[in-house]
């Protein structure tokens, strides 16, 4: 296990560092919530959420409802898999077949341990006001703050590892964390789940994704999955310097 960490920068310590840390407030949520420390909480800004004589009512404007249909739908088994499948056909195209199965087997895997999280705690959904989106499965942790953290953070970081610019890698990182938290945010919103539920989601798809990049880091540099092309103006003469320095071996003999 000591070898397996040997040689990795200091980047990668800080997020094995970070997902430690995720993990350890991942089940001390999950200790307050099955001990039911959290549930006034939870009530009480589920119940600030809706018009004050009428629970079935959100507030805010109606247009907001419907950005919040449509905001929770990022997160959704639907969106989710067109967006995967997008990845995945164009890494298929780039000759990246094994980054595209591990791309694919990180999504399917971060279903598989939400449905299992469910299945685990088994946590009712909020019933103090009308749903305003069909759900099926329990409560805790919320399967669509969970995915969206899987898909989202590890695309957002794979994507900014092959950018040069740092203002570029801020942005795209920035615009995968706003996309997570909109989903989130979105289902308490809709009164399908305590504001626990989301923030547990949140967690452990930051530690799923976390997991996934680190595992593709340390997979890509013993070339067991396929490195993707820098993007930007740098990316252009990096061909020409790998040749250059080809010439200048070959030179010596």
């Amino acid at each position: 296990m000591i070898h397996w960490f040997r040689g990795l920068e200091p980047v990668l310590l800080l997020v094995i560092l970070l997902m430690t840390a995720a993990v350890w407030a991942f089940f001390s949520l999950a200790g307050e919530v099955l001990e039911g420390d959290t549930l006034a909480f939870d009530k009480w800004l589920v119940r600030a959420l809706r018009a004050a004589d009428d629970p079935a009512t959100p507030i805010g404007p109606p247009f907001i409802q419907e950005m919040g249909r449509d905001a929770t739908a990022l997160g959704g088994v639907g969106v989710i898999t067109l967006v995967t499948a997008a990845v995945a056909g164009y890494l298929w195209i780039d000759g990246k077949r094994r980054m595209m199965i591990f791309l694919v087997a990180s999504v399917v895997g971060g279903w598989l341990a939400s449905s299992l999280l469910k299945a685990a705690f088994s946590r009712p959904r909020p019933e103090i006001v009308p749903h305003l989106s069909i759900v099926h499965t329990s409560s805790f942790p919320s399967g669509h703050s969970m995915l969206s953290a899987v898909v989202y953070l590890t695309l957002g970081s794979l994507l900014a590892a092959v950018i040069p610019r740092l203002a570029t890698r801020i942005y795209v990182l920035t615009v995968a964390i706003l996309m997570t938290l909109v989903v989130g945010v979105s289902r308490v919103y809709l009164g399908v789940h305590y504001p626990t539920d989301v923030a547990a989601g949140w967690m452990a798809g930051l530690i799923w994704a976390l997991a996934c990049w680190t595992i593709a880091r340390k997979l890509q540099r013993q070339r067991h999955v396929e490195s993707v092309r820098r993007i930007g103006p740098s990316a252009s003469s990096e061909p020409d310097s790998r040749v250059a320095s080809e010439e200048r071996q070959n030179s010596l003999y």
